[in-house]
Order: structure tokens, then C-alpha cells, then sequence
């Protein structure tokens, strides 16, 4: 006659419980916060896959209206898409939900940037780096390895500190756009 551990019988059946509860949760549950479309969103943006990541942003809003990290996952699709007009619109709609997202501030300033709307991009920029001064750092070697950078990018703060002193010099001495150096700005979300 077999003798039961019931001690671990019941470990057993506490971890499958747990296991259950996690699954309905992820799975069945009625996710009405969007947060579930915002990471599917963040991973096909990172992908380049625009539209899906559109699909799922949209998807996310239509749970929850405002927020934050759809609109900004919106808008960053649109910065990288190149709808700088549309990215700009929809940076002004998360600033409203959250006036102290420095991301928000950091991307919209890399928009009026490509707009060649040097002023307002600088404006953005100090703004964000006075809100948040991580973003000081840019990306780290991580960031880099995985993307395959070998060059550490240049950050929001010497964008800002380059146009600053560029937009102290007379205007036909000025030197403000770099096509090739500016493709390689770095989009800025929240993790």
C-alpha cells in the first residue's frame, strides 16, 4: 500500500491554484486598463512593425480612453513613422493626461526637431532633463548590445547644449540639422 506525502500534496495543489488563478487572470480575465495591448504595442513598435503596433494602441484606447502609454506609444510610432505633425499632436494629448512625463517632453522635442523648429525642440528638451535627469545618460551599453550599436548615441543634453549654442550665433553661421548623426537619435518611453 502506497504511503501520500500530504504535505506535499498540498504544496501541489497550492502551486497549481496559483498557476490557475495566474492563467484566468492573464488569459480570461476582462483586461479593461489597456495594459496587456500597450506591451504588445511597445514589442511590435520595437519590432517596426508600425501598423500592428498602431492596431494595438487603438486597441488599448478603446479600453481605456486615457491612457498615457497608448497615446505615447501612438505618438512614438508616428515620430518614427515620420508623421512628425501627427507625433506632435498626440505628445500634446499624453502632456495633458501627464504634464510631468519627461519622455513625452524628450520626444516631442526630437519631432520639432526634425521639423526644424529649433526653439520649441530646445524647449522640449530642457524641460525634460529638468523633469527627469536620467535621461542625461541615453542609452547604456545593454540598450546598445542588443540593438547591435557599437557607438553610444548622443543624448537629449548635448542635443540641447549643440542647438543652444548654435542658436547664439547668427543665423547664416548656424549649423543645426545632421542627417545621417540625427536618423540615430533615440526614441525615449517608459519602461
Amino acid at each position: 500500500m502506497r504511503e501520500y506525502n500530504w504535505n506535499a500534496m498540498l504544496v501541489l495543489g497550492i502551486l497549481l491554484a496559483a498557476g490557475a488563478a495566474f492563467v484566468y487572470g492573464r488569459v480570461f480575465s476582462d483586461d479593461t486598463s489597456g495594459d496587456y495591448q500597450v506591451r504588445t504595442g511597445n514589442y511590435r513598435l520595437e519590432d517596426g512593425l508600425f501598423e500592428d503596433a498602431i492596431q494595438q494602441f487603438e486597441a488599448a484606447l478603446e479600453k481605456n480612453p486615457e491612457h498615457p502609454g497608448a497615446h505615447l506609444g501612438l505618438a512614438i510610432t508616428f515620430l518614427q513613422m515620420g508623421q512628425f505633425e501627427d507625433a506632435i499632436a498626440k505628445f500634446d494629448q499624453v502632456l495633458s493626461l501627464d504634464p510631468q512625463m519627461a519622455v513625452a517632453y524628450a520626444d516631442r522635442g526630437i519631432a520639432w526637431d526634425r521639423l526644424g523648429e529649433y526653439e520649441k525642440a530646445l524647449a522640449d528638451y530642457r524641460t525634460a532633463l529638468e523633469l527627469d535627469t536620467e535621461l542625461t545618460k541615453g542609452p547604456g551599453w545593454l540598450w546598445r548590445f542588443l540593438r547591435n550599436v557599437d557607438e553610444k548615441p548622443s543624448t537629449i543634453k548635448d542635443r540641447a547644449d549643440y542647438l543652444e549654442s548654435e542658436l547664439a550665433k547668427p543665423v547664416d553661421e548656424r549649423l543645426l540639422e545632421f542627417a545621417d548623426e540625427d536618423e540615430k537619435q533615440r526614441m525615449y518611453k517608459v519602461d
